[in-house]
């Protein structure tokens, strides 16, 4: 017997009045076409509309284009939060070629690695990385890719090492240069390298479609709307910046360029140019929180920011709002393009006590507008977990936000994909309204005499302590039990706290098995996205330079 045939199969097609594949590069075409005259980009002095930003971006494609770059070629950008930064999102993926953003505080032999990894073809480099982005070249195994420089008038230092200036590449392009779409919204548009902490990293590549749909959930989970003021205090090479690059030109909004994060230059922008968001990880916040002159009362201007990462102290919540900054939490990761759940907002949180509100707002929360799903799954059974805010799983994602896999590495991206699930590595719970609380990693879980211990539950005490500016726990081996809790502590200036001062105060917030059992104090590494390098820490404890209580 024939399958019954489908009548709506029949004579109805796709066909290009119909159906385009997404691309963020759309955003941009819109923009310039709709808001010709409106600000897009301001940086030390200068400024750009959106016709302007169409037409250079377009200019250096085809520079790029006459350099031979195009589908499935790379190019790698060692930039800070500069207008050519934010103009190579669109510059780049308009000749079919994909982006690889670079992590401005790598070293030479990892930039090396990535730039082989990736086949760049073409390198811009500001004259801050001229040193490292040399010696990467000298460490290359492969061809080495046309370096193009960079200037920029507020870095004093550093050398040209390129053949060609990015503006002179700019001037010598055509403004006609018409954009390569993709062929399908699923063609590479970006290359990312996951921060690994031992071997080598994996290069996380994207799409088109997920850029797109990203950029958008943005905007809603964020609640932008239509021409946001946005400051770049989140690295554009941390997942493209979020996609917020995308999301700019969707929303039509002004990109403000930040070179470095600096407290008082923060300030001044958000007061100079009325910035209505931004973004950034705990360590950004905590930052502004702690500056000597953060503004208070009548001085504060309402922000609204976004905050990423495992769940967020609850004092750096509230600090936020004392400053003007009502975060809204997010999280995600490099294979999700960032972030991909919100901790959406419901009536009546505005009206609850400063720490409960902020105990509602630090939960990973649910899937962002446009992506399918975000769970915790049992990983041997592929199960939900019961929503009970107790039964550890592991958070998953699911959906058109999640990466095409691992370049070059079949294995690592079917391991990812294992049961049609993205798998994150992190551990959380569901609560009764389904959503995701992150308890940990799972390589930071501290086993305790066989007592499960969640190292964030125990910074999160640690940052209510009104002298602990920064704080990580981790793992420190112990031959009673096994593992016990070890502080790493970085104090405010002005501050000071003893071991026993710290371990006491989170006897007085919690069992005492969950207490450190060893504090130190002194600098905590972060990466430039403002992690903490726990790895680092683990290794620290695991030689035995811990200070046991």
């Amino acid at each position: 017997m024939s399958k019954r045939q489908n009548q709506y199969d029949i004579g109805l097609d796709k066909t290009p009045a119909n159906y385009v594949p997404l691309s963020p590069l759309s955003f941009l075409a819109r923009s310039a076409a709709v808001y010709p005259d409106h600000v897009s980009t301001v940086y030390e002095g200068r400024s750009f509309t959106w016709r302007q930003t169409h037409e250079r971006c377009k200019r250096f494609a085809s520079w790029l284009a006459g350099k031979g770059i195009g589908v499935g070629d790379t190019v790698a950008a060692m930039l800070p939060n500069i207008p050519a930064m934010n103009e190579a999102h669109f510059a780049v993926p308009m000749t079919g070629a994909v982006l690889n953003a670079l992590n401005i505080r790598l070293d030479a032999p990892s930039i090396a690695f990535q730039l082989d990894h990736g086949e760049a073809k073409i390198i811009l480099v500001d004259p801050e990385f001229s040193g490292v982005i040399t010696h990467a070249l000298a460490q290359m195994k492969g061809p080495k890719p046309l370096v193009v420089d960079v200037d920029d008038a507020a870095f004093s230092g550093g050398k040209r090492i390129g053949e060609i200036e990015y503006e002179a590449a700019v001037a010598q392009g055509d403004p006609d240069f018409v954009a390569i779409p993709p062929r399908d919204e699923w063609d590479a548009i970006a290359l990312s390298y996951t921060s690994g902490t031992t071997g080598n990293p994996k290069g996380v590549v994207t799409h088109h479609r997920g850029a797109y749909l990203n950029a958008v959930s943005n905007i809603l989970a964020g609640n932008l709307g239509q021409h946001p003021v946005y400051l770049w205090t989140l690295p554009m090479f941390h997942c493209n910046g979020w996609c917020f690059p995308w999301t700019m030109a969707a929303a039509a909004g002004i990109n403000v360029c930040l070179r470095k994060v600096e407290p008082n230059r923060i300030f001044a922008l958000i007061r100079q140019h009325g910035v209505t968001h931004m973004c950034g990880a705990p360590i950004v916040y905590n930052t502004l929180i702690n500056a000597p002159d953060a503004p208070k009362g009548d001085a504060v201007r309402r922000v609204v920011g976004l905050i990423a990462g495992a769940a967020p102290p609850v004092a750096v919540l509230e600090g936020a709002e004392n400053i003007g900054i009502k975060l809204t939490h997010v999280y995600g990761l490099t294979e999700v393009y960032g972030p991909a759940s919100v901790c959406a907002e419901q009536p009546g949180w505005d009206e609850l006590p400063p720490a409960e509100r902020a105990r509602m707002k630090r939960r990973q929360g649910v899937p962002y507008p446009l992506e399918e799903g975000v769970t915790v799954l049992n990983p041997q059974t592929m199960q939900p977990v019961p929503r009970d805010g107790e039964t550890i799983g592991e958070v998953m994602f699911r959906g058109n936000i999640v990466m095409k896999g691992y370049l070059k590495n079949e294995t690592a991206t079917k391991e990812a994909f294992e049961g049609g699930w993205f798998h994150t590595g992190d551990l959380g719970v569901l609560d009764e309204h389904g959503y995701v609380t992150i308890k940990d990693r799972s390589k930071d879980i501290i086993i305790s005499g066989g007592e499960n211990i969640s190292s964030v539950e125990v910074e999160d005490i640690l940052y209510k302590h009104p002298a602990v500016l920064f704080a990580a726990v981790v793992a420190k081996p112990d031959p009673k039990w096994g593992e016990v809790p070890c502080a790493f502590v970085e104090l405010k200036d002005g501050a000071s706290a003893s071991e026993a001062d710290i371990i006491a105060f989170c006897r007085t917030h919690m069992s005492g098995f969950k207490t450190p059992k060893a504090v130190v104090f002194g600098p905590i590494p972060k990466t430039s996205t403002g992690k903490i390098q726990k790895f680092l820490l683990r290794n620290e404890v695991g030689s035995a330079k811990a200070i046991t209580a």
